[in-house]
């Protein structure tokens, strides 16, 4: 551990991260970053089809978190940003002020370099970019500036996993931690819930993309990851969510060492009363079935924090 030194290095070292931060950039002039592949010039003050953003990010808060899963918080907290809008549109979300009304506030590649120290600063573990899909490229073009500064913790990339490959590809050797969300198995109850047609295959194309890249987790000494994919999974009510395949998926082609959340924190939020049965929380006995699943895959719970598994042989 003694030796180990962020992914992005390497590439800020001989010159790599500064072109990737003009190709991506470049891209923004017919966006292509995520998978809805919207075209629009967002450098000319166009916004995304999907994320409603143009060339600015735009950050709801940042700081040092305790919330997120144990092997990113350790003591000092998982240093998150939270970029405002979404490449979704989840009738659910707990987050919908930010995700969907777009609360926050537009910030320079400055800014969000300021970000990323200061949270280095404060203490925490890693810095973890939530929902940022839609400004790869101010996220490249902040760590440009942060790395030159001093920036030397892990890159957690917290996405709902509707990403391209092709912004995938501009990540690799950038990203050290991926944290997709696998939401749904099937691409009608995906279209009627978060308004996106092919979310199943993207999403797996993307999970598997990840795992290429960075392989199963990996934890140092004190149990704080610093490498890997950790995939999380919202139990839905009614089944909705597609338990029973995602966690078939994970097992056959990604890993069977693949760290998973099971989450059973799903509550009704911003426009769920108007759809059940997702008006209503999970059951005790629909979160049951869902383990009870995971664990007919192959999976095996960690006793320490029930909610989360992975998979074994």
């Amino acid at each position: 551990m003694d030796r180990w030194e962020p992914a992005y290095l390497r590439l800020l070292h001989s010159g790599e991260l500064e072109r990737r931060v003009a190709e991506a950039y470049a891209r923004l002039e017919a966006c292509d970053l995520c998978a809805r592949e919207c075209g629009v010039n967002r450098r000319a003050g166009a916004e995304g089809a999907g994320c409603r953003t143009g060339e600015r990010a735009v950050v709801s808060s940042y700081g040092p978190h305790f919330g997120e899963e144990e092997p990113l918080v350790g003591t000092g907290g998982s240093g998150t940003i939270f970029f405002s809008w979404c490449n979704l549109r989840c009738q659910y979300c707990q987050n919908y002020e930010i995700s969907q009304m777009g609360l926050g506030r537009e910030v320079e590649p400055e800014d969000l370099a300021r970000m990323m120290l200061s949270l280095q600063h404060q203490g925490c573990h890693n810095i973890n970019f939530v929902s940022p899909s839609h400004v790869v490229p101010q996220i490249l073009a902040g760590l440009l500036i942060a790395a030159k500064a001093g920036l030397r913790l892990p890159l957690v990339y917290n996405t709902g996993g509707y990403d391209s490959l092709k912004t995938l590809a501009l990540l690799d050797g950038v990203i050290d931690i991926y944290m997709p969300d696998m939401k749904y198995a099937d691409a009608e109850v995906a279209r009627r819930y978060s308004k996106i047609s092919n979310y199943p295959a993207v999403n797996q194309a993307a999970v598997k993309e990840m795992h290429r890249q960075v392989g199963d987790l990996v934890m140092d000494e004190r149990g704080v990851a610093y490498r890997g994919l950790l995939v999380r999974h919202l139990v839905l009510p009614e089944g909705l969510a597609g338990t029973a395949e995602i966690v078939r998926f994970l097992r056959d082609e990604v890993s069977p060492y693949t760290y998973l959340n099971v989450m059973d924190q799903y509550r009704p939020c911003y426009r769920a009363h108007e759809l059940p049965p997702l008006n209503r929380r999970i059951t005790p006995q629909e979160y049951a079935e869902a383990v009870r699943l995971a664990l007919e895959a192959g999976l095996r719970l960690d006793e320490r924090r029930p909610r989360l598994v992975w998979l074994r042989r």
